[in-house]
């Protein structure tokens, strides 16, 4: 079996962060998404993998390199514009073969492994298989409709109402089939090659599509909200551990991992949280369910559930919630009071929400 790794998309939802960085390099848990996809991917046994790529390709490729640091072979695969799922599967043919494989897409944590979807698979051997899971808004993902023996026999793309709350969570498996699906298919209103239209032309052909409800905790991270929520989860089983150096004036209280070079001066740092390598922080308060990146300026600083990336300065920002902060960025002073400030703020030195 291969996988294929979507990491291609343009992040529209998640700027001005992304006018500088693909969004699946955005860290969560102290590592970047597509990380945690990577080591999902090689935890259930597959080694050989195709990452279609956009126009981030040189930040992707330096970041995941050849993949042998994940004990994985990866194959880069050049798509020059998002122009659908489908399409990506289509453009990957020379590399997939006739072989099964997972396509995966990048910026989705699945925080419990993908190894048992794909047992499953093996074991039952349909043409395709969906990971879905239970949501309360139909109208935000592909809806699949399950039936006996959990045969799918409908899906829908964000469909406005719906007899299925199961949506697609961005884990696909799929026999050499869907190879004849996805050149059969037509673009969509959307101007792209639906995976979904796919699926439902296999369905349609009386081919084999089964579901598998996911039971552990996923997250599509394509929004700051999200990326939030996603970073608090993955914190929450933190070990504390010092590699860098903490003073005599400063207090680490819950799991706090404090990586080789970091500096903590005179601070209060309450876990699970991480600071990362060559960072320091000073006179500063982290709350629990912050991650800080690699070689930052932190300075009477009070944060908490929050995303600074590498490179990021924050100076005098007292009262601040569930912040994400790109890098080389000066965050504006201020005390914003009571209930704190969410922010996003991105290489621009443009706040695009305030909540």
């Amino acid at each position: 079996m291969r996988a294929l790794v979507l990491a291609g998309g343009s992040g529209t939802r998640l700027r001005p962060i992304t006018l500088a960085m693909p969004k699946q390099l955005i860290p969560v848990g102290g590592r970047p998404v597509v990380f945690h996809c990577l080591d999902n991917i090689r935890a259930a046994g597959i080694t050989e993998v195709g990452i279609v790529v956009g126009e981030w390709e040189d930040v992707i490729r330096e970041a995941v390199g050849d993949g042998s640091a994940f004990g994985l072979r990866v194959t880069y695969l050049r798509q020059d514009a998002p122009r659908g799922l489908a399409h990506a599967v289509l453009i990957a043919r020379d590399f997939l073969g006739d072989d099964d494989f997972v396509l995966y897409l990048g910026d989705n944590v699945l925080a419990g492994g993908i190894g048992e979807l794909v047992a499953e698979f093996a074991t039952v051997g349909p043409d395709a298989q969906l990971a879905v899971g239970k949501v309360s808004d139909v109208s935000e993902y592909g809806i699949a409709t399950l039936h006996a023996e959990r045969r799918v026999t409908g899906v829908q793309e964000k469909p406005q109402s719906s007899t299925s709350d199961l949506a697609v969570i961005g884990v696909y498996l799929f026999g050499p089939r869907i190879h004849e699906a996805v050149r059969a298919v037509d673009v969509s209103a959307r101007g792209e090659l639906e995976i979904t239209d796919a699926i439902q032309w296999l369905i349609s052909t009386g081919h084999d599509v089964r579901g598998s409800i996911y039971e552990g905790y996923w997250k599509d991270t394509g929004n700051a909200d999200d990326l939030l929520e996603c970073n608090r989860t993955l914190l929450a089983p933190l070990e504390p551990r010092v590699d860098g150096s903490v003073d005599a004036a400063s207090e680490l209280s819950g799991p706090v991992l404090i990586s080789a070079g970091a500096r903590i001066l005179g601070s209060e740092i309450h876990g699970p949280a991480i600071v990362g390598p060559g960072s320091v922080v000073r006179d500063s308060t982290l709350g629990p369910f912050t991650t800080v990146g690699a070689g930052c300026l932190l300075e009477g600083a009070c944060l908490d559930e929050s995303i600074v990336l590498d490179g990021a300065s924050v100076r005098q920002v007292h009262g601040v919630s569930r912040l994400l902060i790109g890098g080389a960025y000066g965050a504006p002073a201020g005390s914003p009071g009571a209930g704190g400030l969410s922010l996003v703020l991105g290489d621009n030195r443009v706040p695009v929400a305030h909540r």
